[in-house]
């Protein structure tokens, strides 16, 4: 099973375990490594192998809900990485699960990484879509970012979003505008009110 991944720093290091190839030498044992094992692999040879995979499938696919990152990213992993092609799907939380899932169920496992909202890599992890895996990159990440599992972890936060509340300054001055969220219970504000939808990434 490919690897989905939550996570931004080390997001593209992760990404490259699905890029391997599962007939990439293990070097104590001499054999083929599957992918489960190559996730969880810490030798010292690790990058070396992930990179020889890399080199022979030549692209990884990122699905994203975050808008602003798909294009830094990838340009900066492409700049790293010349002989690997960034193909990266952004759409809305929502969408992402479905395609993600619908594809899964045909056995169409074209994602490589994935990052979006933490309820839906909950329910990414409890659908067993994610593959646990291993990174020296994680050291850089708290423990209570990591989602873990038995030998690894399924993914990890790599950001926090404050979401603030707003009005419209030339229709409500500033003294009488909400100050605390028990405020917006006022009957007043019955009919005024909106909220940002899921394809903002909220």
């Amino acid at each position: 099973m490919f690897s989905g991944k939550y996570a931004m720093g080390a997001l593209f290091v992760c990404a490259l375990l699905a890029a391997a190839l599962p007939s990439a030498p293990h070097a104590a044992q001499g054999r083929p490594l599957s992918l489960p094992e190559l996730a969880l692999y810490q030798g010292d040879d690790r990058e070396a192998i992930l990179l020889e995979g890399a080199r022979r499938e030549g692209q990884l696919t990122f699905y994203t809900s975050n808008t602003w990152v798909a294009g830094p990213v990838s340009q900066a992993f492409e700049k790293k990485y010349p002989f690997v092609k960034a193909n990266v799907w952004r759409s809305d939380s929502k969408s992402l699960l479905k395609r993600l899932s619908e594809e899964v169920a045909a056995g169409r496992f074209i994602a490589d990484a994935v990052e979006t909202s933490p309820e839906y890599v909950a329910l990414l992890v409890r659908s067993g879509i994610l593959q646990e895996h291993l990174s020296p990159e994680l050291k850089a990440y708290e423990d209570e970012a990591k989602v873990k599992g038995k030998r690894g972890v399924y993914a990890w936060t790599n950001r926090e979003i404050y979401i603030g509340l707003g009005f419209n300054t030339r229709l409500i001055p500033a003294a009488e505008a909400p100050k605390q969220l028990k405020d917006y219970l006022d009957p007043k504000w019955k009919g005024k009110m909106s909220i940002a939808g899921t394809t903002t990434g909220l």
